[in-house]
């Protein structure tokens, strides 16, 4: 009998209830008893529907209030001394201290899981790091789940992927000189699970998909030696790219399991069906976790029934990954087009799919026959469905030739000619894009939605937003304004929502970090651009002030990456698409007299394979959108672009080609040592290192930014460097954003008053 398992589920809740849970928690609206009443409730709800899904087996331990690297750096013990841990459980206070800073102690640095939208807290190693455990919180989710009649297969981050997700905080220090010590407190909590009834740990090391350096493949083999002869039974996961290449390796470690992507890497099975161990099963990953299409399961059987002739009952069926980054339920969808919603499965479906599955390979095929056939034809109508293909566009793909990724003049001839234009200081203070989204903007925006009020009423609302936005530049003192953004719900769902070729729903949340939450839309279609989509919004507040508004865009690549993305031809020729229709709007802005528009694309390096065999083809298309998204401008026109919360330094070069004028980043978290890599390769264009982490309610002192600022000085021509926070303002109040944003241009006005006294000396002497 095949068995069918699950490797995670969303855990922010259907209509984000664990958001609004975590946000009041932190307003000190509940406490933390309240909190935790909330937390179970929704981690029983979700092992009910999972079970109702008909599953065999069901993970715990995927929930985490934040974070699930967190959640390991709790359990182990690993706060970071700078939070003066002690020896105590690691508690909320210090749990969320860790994510979110202190009054005296900036947030853990953040950055992307693997190539995904959601971020993780990174751990923080040195030679005085010490693990124990300090959490009992995974214990206690055990027994919830064992109080409801379930015996859950136990979820952990594998002790190599913890450690090779983490960093160093002192220079000289290896982190992997940790893994001894680190052992035996894993080996600790597997035989304290064995004593709560649990059989199988889910052991995840999505590491493996990485290319690995060789004293890490040797320790892994160490690792798994050492957790040998644990009282529970050990997975070993891998998921997000394909592990045949460390096959012979996986083969051979005492595990009893092994879990394989075959959604990503669908070939890689061959490999591991050829002498498979005895008595070791093979977990394959069949349906997809990352995305939101119904699977083909006529196609799905065929490669299971194949496997199953190999492995017979040592075969287990399941998502490729964790569900984490899928919406929960398709059937909260009521406005979803129904020709649409047919095409569709999300976390609750994606389950019921492995369920599927399991009972067509263990009862035959005519047991699922209806199943069989209605997915198939949801596929065929997706695929013959001329909602999907527009001829316009394809025919303008066509067309599209070398020179329209390119500027006029190099950036030498363009810095000259915009200097002139825009007068700007040395330094020039700016912020990311997005101004508060407060209560009122949000109730105006449902209110305009549910047709509660008319399009002047909603007009006559942003406009004020808008007012408020330029008054308070105006007076805080920056040099290039933004108009706060008070239309706009995302940065992807609101140009998606204008452009043909995407859908959207009501209730299709992810979880990106925290309490944070996105709503990808679906592009399932050719993309096209009818109309302009933000003219008027930047043309208005250009209108309210002298200074220069930058005109605000979402790139190519994350409009892409930040979607669930249609799987019917190649992403390159979809990021084209999109980059053609911001080119668009691009070109509108310029007509309309916006002399500096940003094209953000956060998402550049998160899209970049695992595998650095793949680097050069995906770096090549990305590369190209954006330039053709840009390129259309006169040399006067400065061309800025946002990117955050990604290592950069590894596609610098590519980066660089991209051709922007201008290049915002996150630096704060990590001290400005992002920057380090930018300074080496010697960036030729200008750059903001961003001086304050927005995601913390933490506002660092005028003091910490000069400090940030004059470290950047030391890696980074003054006369090419910009002064901004690391991202989007949203999700501040806008005290707090005054506040910030005050000190800020104060530490611009310093560290130009300190430049101006060196060149004075200079001269003089």
């Amino acid at each position: 009998m095949a068995l069918t398992h699950n490797l995670g589920f969303p855990r922010i809740g259907e209509r984000r209830e664990l958001k609004q849970t975590l946000e009041a928690f932190w307003r000190g609206d509940i406490d933390d008893k309240q909190l935790q009443i909330k937390a179970a409730e929704l981690r029983r709800h979700h092992w009910i529907l999972q079970r109702e899904a008909g599953l065999d087996l069901i993970p715990a331990g995927d929930f985490a209030l934040y974070d699930q690297m967190l959640n390991m750096t709790a359990l182990l013990g690993a706060a970071p001394a700078r939070f003066n841990a002690g020896n105590d459980e690691i508690g909320l206070d210090l749990y969320f201290a860790m994510a979110r800073g202190t009054a005296s102690q900036p947030a853990m640095e953040m950055t992307k899981w693997f190539d995904t939208n959601y971020h993780y807290i990174v751990p923080e190693f040195d030679a005085h790091t010490r693990f124990r455990i300090a959490s009992s919180q995974l214990f206690r989710e055990v027994a919830e789940a064992m109080a409801l009649g379930i015996s859950p297969k136990v979820v952990l981050v594998g002790p190599l992927t913890y450690l090779y997700l983490g960093k160093e905080t002192e220079p000289g220090f290896n982190r992997l000189d940790l893994l001894t010590q680190l052992l035996p407190v894993y080996r600790e909590i597997l035989a304290r699970l064995a004593s709560l009834g649990v059989e199988w740990v889910q052991m995840d090391e999505p590491l493996l998909a990485l290319d690995l350096e060789d004293d890490w493949l040797s320790a892994l083999d160490h690792a798994y030696a050492a957790l040998d002869g644990a009282e529970t039974k050990l997975l070993l996961t891998t998921y997000f790219e394909a592990v045949d290449n460390h096959a012979a390796r996986l083969k051979k470690l005492p595990v009893d399991g092994l879990h394989i992507d075959l959604c990503r890497a669908p070939d890689q099975l061959d490999i591991f069906l050829e002498s498979y161990p005895i008595g070791k099963i093979l977990s394959l990953g069949i349906i997809d976790g990352r995305n939101i299409w119904r699977a083909d399961l006529a196609q799905a059987l065929t490669t299971l029934s194949r496997a199953q002739s190999t492995l017979g009952e040592r075969l287990w069926i399941a998502p490729s990954c964790s569900l984490l980054h899928c919406p929960v339920d398709l059937e909260l969808e009521t406005r979803l087009d129904s020709e649409i919603k047919n095409w569709l499965a999300f976390s609750v479906q994606k389950l019921q799919e492995v369920s599927i599955l399991g009972q067509g390979l263990n009862q035959g095929q005519d047991a699922i026959r209806e199943k069989l056939d209605a997915s198939t034809r949801a596929r065929q109508e997706r695929r013959e469905s001329p909602r999907n293909h527009n001829p316009v566009m394809q025919e303008r793909l066509q067309r599209l030739t070398q020179n329209d990724s390119q500027r006029t003049s190099p950036f030498a001839v363009r810095q000259v000619l915009q200097q002139q234009r825009f007068q700007l200081p040395d330094l020039p203070t700016t912020t990311i894009g997005s101004f508060p989204q407060t209560s009122e903007i949000r109730q105006a925006r449902a209110a305009f939605r549910k047709g509660e009020i008319g399009n002047l009423q909603y007009l006559e609302a942003m406009r004020k937003e808008i007012q408020l936005a330029i008054s308070k530049q105006e007076e805080i003192g920056l040099d290039v304004f933004v108009h706060g953004e008070a239309e706009r719900n995302d940065m992807v769902e609101y140009f998606g929502e204008q452009l043909c070729g995407y859908a959207f729903t009501e209730n299709g949340w992810v979880q990106s970090y925290g309490s944070r939450c996105v709503k990808p839309p679906i592009l399932h279609g050719d993309i096209y651009r009818p109309e302009s989509m933000t003219v008027d919004w930047i043309q208005y507040a250009q209108s309210q002030t002298t200074k220069p508004v930058k005109g605000m865009l979402t790139g190519p690549v994350t409009m892409l990456m930040w979607s669930f993305v249609r799987d019917d031809q190649p992403r390159s020729t979809t990021a084209l698409q999109l980059a053609l229709a911001i080119r668009d709007e691009v070109a509108d802005l310029e007509r309309a007299g916006i002399g500096i528009i940003q094209i953000d694309e956060p998402a550049f390096r998160e899209g970049l394979p695992l595998k650095k065999a793949a680097w050069n083809e995906y770096l090549k298309w990305a590369v190209e959108a954006f330039r053709v998204s840009s390129s259309g401008v006169k040399d006067d026109t400065q061309i800025h672009t946002h990117m955050c919360y990604s290592e950069f330094n590894d596609i610098l070069p590519a980066i660089a080609d991209m051709g922007a004028d201008v290049i915002t980043i996150e630096t704060s978290r990590s001290r400005m040592e992002l920057l380090d890599g930018f300074g080496e390769f010697k960036y030729p264009n200008e750059i903001g290192p961003g001086v304050y982490d927005i995601h913390s309610p933490r506002i660092p002192e005028t003091g910490e930014m000069l400090e940030l600022l004059e470290k950047a000085c030391k890696v980074i021509n003054p006369k090419q460097l910009w002064v901004n926070p690391d991202c989007g303002l949203k999700t501040r109040s806008w005290p707090e954003v005054v506040t910030a944003l005050e000190r800020m241009v104060e530490a611009a006005r310093q560290l130009r008053a300190q430049i101006n006294i060196s060149q004075t000396e200079t001269i003089s002497a």
